[in-house]
């Protein structure tokens, strides 16, 4: 008998499974907003050489603060002050607006930065003065976040099979509470940058498998809470805070009988499916569970996705899609400034194009087919790009709303690559599968902060790598096999014996 057969047995989905759920959902809801966090604890406010010590105790005292910018700070050419040089001594015939200040003498900043603090209170640039010739450390922290996610799933992934998930996740609640925790005390920027990896170390897949399909949320609810918030150390704590609730009420959290019957416990296994059949209010009696159910789960690893010819070519090309996909999105997602909109605004407006886009995938998906709307997302996401880059810089609406609709239809991928790949892989190694393919996302996530770091070698430079990553992924998608409709395939046989002429394609 199939565990599939077993849960139609207890009715599959009922009052116990909401009840997991609702128990569930403060983990699930809090963690993944660190995701986009370091948008708002890693924000760069406007910023500029603190002058101070240009003050020779003469003329320079008794000059108003906009006299002694002028005399301190060289203008860029958008004609504000300069956030990385100052004139190395005071320039006072600029007073006179007579002089042309491209051959004066400048020098790096040389006693620290004075930052704009009407949007945020405190954020780690600020703290650790991580711009100019630092930015680089700044946009790491994200990488270095989402480097530990990575590993963690993969830690994460195999104790939960060999010790349960139940007692994974609590594990996981406590070291993510205690390592962000301890992080908003960070006094150096390398304490934070370790701290961070492991509080994305912490944070498993259980917890964030199904945000892609709440991403309004997840990106509203940071938003929301940093608008209040505007200290970054309160602002992790503020984030974290709930997971003290998720602990709490672990205890009503049952172990997944899948895994249960996987390891061989079916007594256990048939005493959680009585009670989820008795919630349900499943009058039918369970059958008796034997090694037969077992075994489907014991047999494939990840070998299995590369062992034979057909696979491995499918699991190139899945990986390869998500590596394209994640670092699109997230390329986008980190990308909140130059349009014209503050932070605030910039989130908000990602968050609330989520919306349309998943309501356009569900949609779409049994009309045109999963093939059909992945390229296509993709391929328009990378069309948006592109626009971006020959809009010019002072139409910053126009700007802001062809990033905002690219956001949508990044999102629109990444929601339908969920469940297009969960069909491509044969249900015997499903799970692995997906397992690959998240950590080839979480790989371009990882990538995609780095990424924006090109734009000192040309401005548009990560534009167009996002762009050209998103052009390749719906290339690699309109080569893969359409799954609407079709018979799902449930071993490895079925791939390398293909029966139609979509799963030649492979």
């Amino acid at each position: 008998m199939k565990f599939e057969n077993v849960l139609a047995d207890v009715n599959g989905f009922g009052r116990f499974q909401i009840m997991i759920i609702a128990i569930s959902f403060i983990g699930r809801f809090t963690l993944p907003c660190h995701f986009m966090l370091n948008n708002f604890i890693a924000a760069v406010p406007s910023h500029r050489c603190d002058i101070s010590a240009l003050d020779d105790g003469g003329v320079f005292k008794n000059l108003s603060e906009t006299e002694r910018l002028v005399v301190g700070i060289p203008l860029q050419d958008d004609g504000t002050p300069s956030s990385c040089v100052m004139f190395a001594e005071p320039q006072y015939h600029l007073l006179s607006d007579s002089f042309n200040t491209t051959e004066l003498p400048i020098a790096p900043c040389q006693n620290g930065w004075v930052y704009d603090n009407s949007t945020f209170k405190s954020t780690i640039t600020s703290q650790w003065d991580l711009v100019c010739e630092r930015r680089g450390e700044n946009k790491a922290t994200a990488t270095i976040f989402f480097v530990g996610v990575m590993f963690g799933n993969l830690t994460f992934g195999s104790l939960s099979d060999r010790y349960g998930r139940r007692i994974m996740l609590l594990v996981s609640y406590v070291t993510a509470l205690l390592f962000a925790t301890a992080s908003a005390f960070s006094t150096s920027y390398t304490m934070f940058a370790v701290l961070r990896f492991f509080t994305g170390f912490s944070i498993t897949e259980m917890m964030c498998h199904n945000w892609r399909m709440m991403g309004f949320f997840f990106f509203l609810l940071p938003t929301a809470i940093a608008y209040f918030v505007n200290d970054w150390r309160l602002l992790i704590i503020s984030i974290t805070a709930p997971l003290i609730l998720s602990i709490a009420i672990w205890r009503w959290v049952p172990e997944s009988s899948r895994w249960l019957i996987a390891r061989g416990n079916l007594d256990q296994a048939k005493m959680y499916l009585t009670r989820c059949a008795s919630m349900n209010r499943k009058e039918r009696p369970i059958p008796t569970l034997t090694n037969e159910v077992s075994e489907r789960y014991q047999t494939y690893s990840y070998i299995d996705l590369v062992r034979t010819p057909k696979m491995r070519k499918l699991a190139f090309k899945t990986g390869l899609l998500w590596l394209c996909i994640a670092t699109t999105f997230y390329g986008i997602s980190f990308n909140l400034t130059g349009f014209g909109l503050d932070i605030y605004l910039a989130q908000f407006s990602y968050a609330a194009v989520e919306l349309p886009a998943k309501l356009a995938v569900y949609y779409l998906l049994d009309k045109v087919g999963r093939r059909r709307v992945e390229a296509s997302a993709l391929l328009l996401a990378g069309v948006c790009l592109s626009i971006n880059i020959v809009v010019p810089k002072d139409l910053p609406v126009v700007r802001a709303v062809v990033a905002v609709v690219g956001k949508g239809f990044s999102s629109a991928s990444f929601a339908t690559i969920v469940l297009y790949s969960s069909e491509l892989y044969p249900t015997v190694v499903r799970q692995n599968g997906l397992g690959y393919n998240s950590f080839m996302a979480r790989l371009g996530v990882a990538v995609a902060p780095m990424i924006l770091l090109l734009d000192s070698v040309w401005k548009d430079l990560p534009q167009v790598v996002l762009c050209s990553t998103a052009v390749i992924g719906g290339i690699i998608a309109r080569t893969l096999p359409e799954t609407r409709n079709k018979f799902l395939p449930e071993t490895i046989e079925d791939i390398e014996r293909p029966t139609s002429t979509d799963m030649n394609r492979l």
